[in-house]
């Protein structure tokens, strides 16, 4: 019998051509958004990985796939050298994302066409340090805090704009009151109150903040510290003054001064409340002027909860988050762990003295 050709495995294989390899690359970015679609990452978090990927490959000339350590050097110490920390960890982030995509889905086809093996040009010696929420944010005290929405809400009977100074207010309660993000408040619908449930009536928020890219996460949130009487004085006597039918599918609670095509308000947006809440900081609270922002009030609300009693899971559920974790990095100002346990062992070492002077 004779014996079969058998073909060397070892044998080096002829390289793609630059056309063939153009090509491959547009379709592994085309799989790579379909992959994170598939996981439940949501639209606006693929752009931005998307956007920093055409970014760095723009200034890179060259598939990505070719990027080494000494590349990455420079693109993180020289041309984000001033960036902020925020934008230099967001991008490393999608470029080790992409990287793990090409070594489980591509790695073979590329060593295959170009003889390279797949390895992210970040390690551990140039990897951006520091993460996104490792900011210290001390809220006010309740004091401070009196002193702003006192004076704000004074200021409303004579301002030239009473509804759209009122629609602020109530939001920037809201945030103080119940943690409440600012996009959060401004998805809500009339509908999403809910005064029959519980013991103060809730917020259905259909827009919560995902985790880790993931789509809106939906969650009760209970109106306490009297926010349901905020929001029945700002529906019952400012609503109206926005628009003019409350029942209205889709109406929203915190009305834009803008009209839709159909002559209904439109919903407020982000940036308004911002300012609004800007504004009324360096009139009523200017010692906080530039620095109360709306997750300041979310701080605030966290602590308040905290100091209140409230236990760091129901927080958790009230602010929305994912890990207890997390929540704890909103309340541990207020902890007092460590002065307890100062306490504590001064009051051991008192004793300990006490013995030894009898």
């Amino acid at each position: 019998m004779a014996l079969a050709a058998v073909r060397d495995l070892g044998e080096r294989r002829e390289l793609a051509s630059a056309e063939e390899l153009e090509e491959f690359e547009v379709d592994v970015l085309a799989g790579y958004v379909l992959a994170r679609a598939s996981a439940a990452v949501t639209d606006g978090t693929i752009r931005g990985e998307v956007g920093h990927l055409e970014g760095l490959r723009k200034w890179f000339g060259r598939p990505l796939w070719e990027m080494g350590p000494a590349d990455a050097d420079r693109y993180f110490g020289e041309v984000l050298r001033a960036s902020p920390s925020g934008t230099r960890l967001a991008k490393a982030q999608a470029v080790r994302i992409y990287f793990e995509f090409l070594a489980l889905r591509h790695h073979v086809e590329l060593h295959a066409m170009t003889g390279r093996v797949v390895d992210c040009p970040i390690d551990d010696m140039n990897r951006p340090r520091g993460q996104k929420d490792a900011k210290l944010r001390i809220p006010p005290a309740a004091a401070e805090l009196t002193v702003l929405f006192s004076g704000w809400a004074g200021e409303l009977a004579t301002c030239r704009k009473f509804a759209p100074g009122a629609r602020n207010y109530t939001a920037a309660k809201l945030m103080a009151d119940v943690g409440l993000r600012v996009n959060e408040i401004r998805n809500l619908d009339l509908a999403d109150v809910k005064w029959g449930l519980g013991r103060f009536g809730k917020l259905h928020v259909r827009y919560g903040k995902g985790a880790r890219g993931s789509g809106p996460r939906e969650r009760m949130v209970p109106l306490l510290n009297n926010a349901g009487a905020t929001l029945r004085w700002f529906i019952e006597d400012v609503w109206s003054q926005f628009d003019g039918d409350h029942t209205r599918h889709g109406a929203p609670l915190l009305p834009s001064e803008r009209k839709n095509a159909d002559g209904s308000s439109g919903r407020v947006g982000y940036d308004a409340l911002r300012s609004g809440l800007a504004a009324a900081t360096a009139v009523h609270l200017p010692t906080w002027s530039g620095r109360l922002t709306p997750h300041v009030l979310r701080h605030y609300c966290a602590s308040q909860l905290y100091l209140d009693g409230v236990d760091l899971v129901s927080i958790q559920e009230t602010l929305g988050h994912v890990w207890v974790a997390t929540t704890m990095r909103y309340v541990h100002v207020h902890r007092t762990r460590i002065e307890d346990a100062w306490i504590a062992g001064q009051e051991r070492a008192a004793k300990r003295l006490e013995g030894l002077t009898r």
